[in-house]
Order: structure tokens, then C-alpha cells, then sequence
């Protein structure tokens, strides 16, 4: 084993760093240059949105971000520490959880054992090994655990298909099981990858609703990475928009729609319109 992965963190740095951060990461691969020196801050406590045309950067910075690419240059860090050539086990120790554009979910588990095993996987490492080797037979819960699923289960809605098999949900409520499942790992801050892809306009509406009440109440950070870039606008207090792999604006919602670097690269995207920043 190497000593990047070996070594989860490069050292510790001030205590008033972003809860997440990358500073002027480049990445390359082969002769092209997928991000050029992008840096991006998500604070504590809050929604960061992370938006452009296809084709920009964003899933390259996501992966970045949680460790499954290694940049040319420029760092990482999260909660206070350098991560920049941890593994995504050791950032997910540190406090970074994902969502992931293709659902991940175990078909035969219901909604509640999801989230018992997001529970585990901070808390009860051996034991989550034995329950998904056991597949559809967990461990009971402990008290401990059941207050802590009940009350996910309530912030997420789910509490009526807390036993409903995963393989029977619709698209929209498979996502808040997801969600639900990452927030049982105690994560200082969760990447949200492309949430709304799939959902019509009602289901979109709700998971925003539930977003919002995620960060109320659990103090955690979120990364939006989102097409929907209303969505984004609407449910952010930064935005940073990537275009050809570089940062061409970061600011309010009010100042994103406003910007004409903005709005000439949507402009210039047929996958999106310029009603999309109004």
C-alpha cells in the first residue's frame, strides 16, 4: 500500500477553513485540461451549488473532491485537514458523504434497514460487515440507532415505506433514501449528485423542501451538483459555475443570474436555456 493511501490526511491546517474546500486544482488528462485552477468553499451550514454546461468540469471536480480523482495541482481540504491524496474511505471517516446520479441502493433492504446500515457504517463497522453479509437478516438496533433512524426517517418524510423494499419505491423517494442514508453516517457535509435527474416537477419540489430542512436541522453542508439550474438558484446561497473547465463566476443566486459570462455560456449549451437563470 502506498503512502498516500495509508495516510489519510496530509496535516492539520486552521480551524476556520470551509467545511470543504478545494484550492486551484488543475486537472489533466492525456493533452486535455478538465479543470484549470478551480477553487471552490462550502461553508459551514449551508447549500453550495456547483453548475455549467455539459461538459465543463463538474463531475471532474466532484471527483475530486471525494477522492476517487487525484489533481495535477492544487489541494483539498475538509473539515480543517489536507485530504488532498486521501481515499474516499478516509475523507468518508473525516465527514464527506455522496449521493450518486445512478441510484445505489440494495434492492432487497427496505427503506429503514438503509438507514440502519448508514447508522453502522460510522458506528458499528464489524457489524455492518456481518449485516451485509447477511443480506435481509440485520442485527437488531440498538436503542441508540432506532432513535437515530426514526428521527431521519421523520426529517426525510419516509416514515410510511420506513419497511417498504427499495425495489418498490418510485424514483423520487428512492433519492430521499439515499439522502437519508448519508446523513446516518454524521457527515459534516454531503456531495449531491445531479438529485433532481429523473424527478418531475413535484418530486423535485419535495426533495428541495427536504434539503432545506436538512440543513436546518442537522447543521450539515451540501454540494449541489444540479442540470437544473433553477433548482440551484433557488435553494443555494453561493453558486460557482464551471464552463470549459475553468471557474468563470461565483456569487449569490441574484448575482449568477445577472452575470453575462453566465449567461453567454448557457446561451452558447443547447442542453439548457436562458430561461433556466431567470
Amino acid at each position: 500500500m502506498s503512502a498516500a493511501v495509508a495516510t489519510p490526511v496530509d496535516g492539520p491546517v486552521a480551524n476556520d477553513e470551509p467545511v470543504l474546500a478545494a484550492t486551484d486544482v488543475t486537472v489533466r488528462f492525456g493533452g486535455l485540461t478538465a479543470l484549470d485552477r478551480v477553487s471552490i468553499e462550502v461553508p459551514p451550514g449551508t447549500i453550495v451549488g456547483l453548475v455549467g454546461p455539459n461538459g465543463a468540469g463538474k463531475t471532474t471536480l466532484f471527483g475530486v473532491l471525494s477522492g476517487l480523482v487525484r489533481p495535477d495541482t492544487g489541494e483539498v481540504l475538509l473539515g480543517g485537514q489536507r485530504v488532498t491524496r486521501a481515499t474516499p474511505a478516509a475523507r468518508a471517516r473525516l465527514g464527506l458523504a455522496r449521493t450518486f446520479q445512478q441510484l445505489e441502493l440494495f434492492l432487497g433492504l427496505t427503506v429503514r434497514q438503509h438507514v440502519v446500515l448508514g447508522v453502522r457504517v460510522r458506528t458499528e463497522r464489524r457489524r455492518l460487515w456481518s449485516d451485509l453479509l447477511t443480506a435481509g437478516a440485520l442485527h437488531p438496533e440498538s436503542e441508540a440507532e432506532r432513535s437515530r433512524v426514526d428521527h431521519l426517517l421523520d426529517l426525510l418524510g419516509l416514515t410510511d415505506v420506513a419497511h417498504a423494499p427499495a425495489a418498490t419505491l418510485p424514483l423520487g423517494t428512492a433519492r430521499r433514501v439515499e439522502v437519508a442514508r448519508a446523513l446516518a453516517t454524521s457527515p459534516r457535509v454531503v456531495l449531491l449528485d445531479e438529485p433532481s435527474s429523473g424527478l418531475d416537477a413535484g418530486e423535485t419540489a419535495r426533495i428541495s423542501d427536504a434539503f432545506r430542512t436538512v440543513v436546518d436541522e442537522e447543521g450539515v453542508s451540501l454540494l449541489l451538483v444540479e442540470h437544473d439550474v433553477a433548482m440551484v438558484l433557488g435553494l443555494s446561497s453561493r453558486v460557482s459555475v464551471l464552463d470549459f473547465g475553468v471557474r468563470i463566476a461565483e456569487g449569490t443566486p441574484d448575482e449568477i443570474r445577472t452575470d453575462p459570462a453566465v449567461r453567454a455560456a448557457y446561451l452558447g449549451d443547447d442542453g439548457d436555456t436562458p430561461g433556466a437563470l431567470q
